[in-house]
């Protein structure tokens, strides 16, 4: 019988410690708890479709060093910069506004850091959300962003996750949101990397909404060909809160992007959006999960997938509706285009439903470019290309207009314009 393939140590094995020491015994804590972990195999559900794609070696392990190297995004808002997963000062501007703080966890006292370490991972389900587990055993610093009630931050934060892949190794960002009753904030999250070494991105958000709280979260993961990228975002809802998600994800050798979000309060709403482009050989994973704990909460998703060449891209979308939940509304759509032979693109909505007075649908559909819409638009006087790139933008330009912040859409859209010259040739 052939043997599962377990975690190595070496990547249980935290270097810095510079942490408050209730955060360095809940890193000791979770490090020994994955003690013989098993890596994903195609026999781990939730890993179905990417567990071939994941390589990891062992000269990977090590904490990519801190480059210090200034971002270079240039952004309309506030801005952290973290090098490599380590908060580079320097670079960042943070919000100076009253009812806002943001600190490192190295800068917190020991009764912060021990509140902070009961809430570390309180979002994820750790059967899910493996990697995010490996995180928290290897953390070396991270940002803890609160708002108090009714703060409402005047711009959007921007926090650029910068990798160096100049050797081999791996980051582990971490970021943990509190959000008071009544406060509002946009944050965007910006994955970038240089170089070509092998290196891992296993990166976690924590969002705590309390009543009242709007949050709005941007994810744009944009890194190289050679960084592996494996994410958590954790949400949990009280009443009456909202929170929306806008996710844009451009493939690589692995990407991953786990989103949890549990409505426990009555009246809160949250909203998913989510784009994918995949080409060449590239992968890219989205899994979400919705839970509706109580009573007259509602829910949309909205995600789209473009693959191309021989790529591979896969949703898996949950949303549970739980026995006290009644009068819930819940909508899922997952909308899915094949530019090629090729490519391929695994779907799977699910929907788990325990009340029964509650409005749920969900579907999910795969094709490809219409011909006759493409002859239409050729017959008219356009270029095939152009043609080609008309109707593919028209797939997925509705969620992109969608984005609240328009820097972020314009540099979305100048990726997906890189993503069809490179797909779409000259007939």
């Amino acid at each position: 019988m052939k043997s599962v393939p377990m975690l190595s140590g070496a990547f249980l094995q935290p270097a810095g410690q510079s942490l408050p020491e209730p955060l360095l015994a809940l890193r000791n804590e979770r490090a020994a708890a994955l003690a013989d972990m098993p890596m994903p195999t195609r026999k781990t559900e939730n890993w179905k479709y990417s567990s071939k794609y994941l390589k990891l070696t062992e000269d990977m392990a090590a904490t990519l060093p801190a480059t210090g190297k200034a971002s270079s995004l240039d952004v309309p808002g506030y801005r952290i910069v973290l090098n490599n997963g380590a908060i580079n000062r320097a670079d960042s501007q943070y919000p100076d506004q009253g009812g806002i703080t943001v600190q490192h966890f190295s800068d917190l006292n020991a009764d912060d850091a021990s509140a902070l370490a009961q809430k570390l991972g309180s979002t994820l389900d750790a059967e899910q959300t493996q990697f995010a587990q490996i995180n928290s055993a290897r953390f070396e610093d991270g940002l803890l962003i609160r708002l108090g009630a009714n703060a409402v931050l005047d711009k959007p934060l921007f926090i650029i996750h910068e990798t160096a892949a100049t050797q081999n190794g791996s980051a582990f960002p971490r970021i943990f949101v509190e959000a008071g009753t009544n406060s509002q904030m946009t944050l965007v999250e910006a994955y970038v990397s240089e170089g070509d070494s092998a290196a891992l991105v296993d990166t976690v958000t924590e969002f705590q909404l309390a009543d009242g709280a709007n949050i709005t979260s941007i994810r744009l993961t944009m890194e190289g060909e050679t960084v592996q990228h494996i994410g958590a975002t954790g949400v949990l809802q009280q009443r009456n809160s909202r929170f929306e998600s806008h996710c844009v994800g451009f493939g690589g050798p692995l990407r991953r992007h786990d989103l949890q979000v549990r409505l426990e309060g009555e009246g809160a709403e949250t909203k998913l959006n989510g784009v994918v482009v995949t080409q060449g050989k590239q992968h890219y994973d989205n899994h979400t999960s919705i839970d509706h704990v109580a009573a007259h909460c509602n829910s949309e998703e909205t995600y789209r997938n473009i693959a191309a060449d021989q790529s591979h891209a896969v949703f898996n979308g949950r949303i549970h509706i739980h026995q006290d939940a009644q009068k819930s509304n819940a909508d899922m759509n997952n909308k899915n285009l094949l530019l090629s032979n090729g490519a391929e693109i695994d779907t799977k909505p699910e929907l788990e439903i325990y009340a029964d007075d509650v409005k749920c649908a969900h579907g999910a559909t795969i094709g490809q470019l219409d011909e006759t819409s493409v002859f239409y638009l050729v017959s008219r006087g356009i270029g095939r290309r152009q043609a080609n790139v008309l109707l593919t933008m028209a797939f997925i330009n509705e969620l992109v207009e969608q984005i609240p912040v328009e820097a972020v859409r314009e540099t979305a859209q100048a990726r997906l314009n890189d993503f069809f010259d490179q797909t779409f040739q000259e007939a």
